[in-house]
Parts: C-alpha cells; structure tokens; sequence
C-alpha cells in the first residue's frame, strides 16, 4: 500500500493549511498600575473637597464678620465700698537712743472691700465670660483676690458683678511697711491696684470665637479715717487673642 505524496494530499501546489499563530493577549493593565491610579483620583479628590471646605467657611465666617461686626468686651471697674481698712504699726521697737526712732519692720493691713464690676455688651450676638481672678495689690505684693465667676452676657445689654475682697492682718514688710505706716497715718491716702485679664468668646449662632483676652488696671485710693475710696482710675491695658 503506497501512500500518495504531500501534493497529491493537500492538492497540487497547496502545501499543508497554515493556522494563525495565538499570541498572549493582554486584556488591560497590570493590577497594580489600576489601584494606583485610583488610588491617586480619590486623594484629589478628596484634596479637592477639604479646600472646598475650607473656602466655604472662610466666606460664612467673613459674612458673619461684616454682619455682625463684633466688638471687644468693655470690663470695668464701677464702684468700690469699703467696709474697713486699718493700718496696725507692731510695737515700737527699743532703740539704743531715746531721741532716735527706730524704721518699723512691719504693718499688719486689714481691709474689707466691696467691687462692683460693669460688664457691657454693645454686639448683636452674645458673649461667655469665664471665670476671672484679679489680683489687688500694694506697692507690686498680692494682698488677695478679687473673684468674679463666669456667665454668658446677652447682645446688648449691661451685667452688674460683686465681688468682695477680705484681708486679715496683711504681715507687710520692710521698706513697704515704713511707706504703708506714712501714706496711712500722714497722707491718709493707701493706693492699692487691681489687675487681671478677663477672657471672653463672641457666640455667634450657636458657635464661639476663639478666646479674647482684656487686660485690666485700676488704681483706687483708700482714706483710713474716712473709710472711702478718694480716687479711682481705670482702663484697658491691652487687647490680644
């Protein structure tokens, strides 16, 4: 049995059919290169969106501002009463000459004092006082404090506060008892000042500004004999945030 050649097979002048030859097709990127990508779109996206944000409350904010236009709160000192105040010299010291007095080493200070504080609010909004402690002071040393709690003020209108401040037998020293003892039983005049910040926030439809700061200085003098205040100044020593 003999077997025809290739030609007589395939037809004459036809080698054997011919097949397309497969190559590796690649549907779409690696994996990695797509999670990347996205990756990257949602942190624009994202990054897009917070400085939308920030925009938008930037403009409700200065809004805000222009409507309201808030004002610094007005913290005042209005009135002092004073219960007593005494000036008790220690025992005269026994000096090696009967003609030469000797510099006294102390005062006791005792004081009783009644501070009414005014608190005006001139906004179209609110504003939350916290709590304050101011320092009453003679010649530089704290004698005691002045406390005022904290509250919150409606717009437009005016808190009275009392506060009163107790001093039993103050041990003043050296130089300042001689200055105490003189101003007491000389000058009949004892200056003493009242000092401290007093912090504040605007509230502005349900939301508060940050921490406003209101240096506070006054100065009131004190006579022994009449027990009454003779003088009194006060002001804003300085605004910061």
């Amino acid at each position: 049995m003999t077997t025809g050649s290739d030609a007589d097979r395939y037809g004459h002048g036809h080698g054997p059919p011919s097949y397309p030859q497969r190559r590796p097709h690649y549907g779409g990127a690696p994996p990695s290169y797509g999670s990347s990508a996205s990756f990257r779109g949602c942190c624009c996206c994202i990054f897009m969106l917070v400085i939308f944000l920030a925009l938008l409350a930037l403009a409700v904010a200065l809004v805000v501002v222009l409507a309201v236009k808030p004002r610094k709160p007005q913290f005042d000192l209005n009135q002092v009463a004073v219960q007593y105040l005494l000036v008790a010299p220690p025992s005269p010291a026994v000096s090696a000459s009967p003609t030469v007095a000797a510099a006294p080493a102390a005062a006791y200070l005792s004081l009783n004092i009644t501070l009414l504080f005014t608190a005006v609010n001139a906004n179209k909004v609110g504003i939350r006082y916290g709590a304050t402690a101011l320092d009453v002071m003679y010649h530089g040393v704290p004698l005691g404090v002045a406390a005022v709690p904290g509250f919150e003020q409606p717009a437009h209108s005016t808190r009275l506060l009392q506060t009163r401040v107790i001093v039993d037998r103050f041990n003043v020293l050296q130089s300042d008892a001689q200055d105490l003892i003189r101003d007491a039983a000389l000058n009949d005049r004892v200056e003493f000042r009242i000092t401290g910040d007093v912090a504040a926030k605007i509230l502005v439809l349900g939301f508060s500004s940050p921490k406003v700061q209101v240096s506070v200085d006054c100065a009131i003098d004190i006579s022994p004999k009449r027990q009454s205040v003779t003088y009194k100044q006060c002001g804003v020593d300085g605004l910061s945030v």
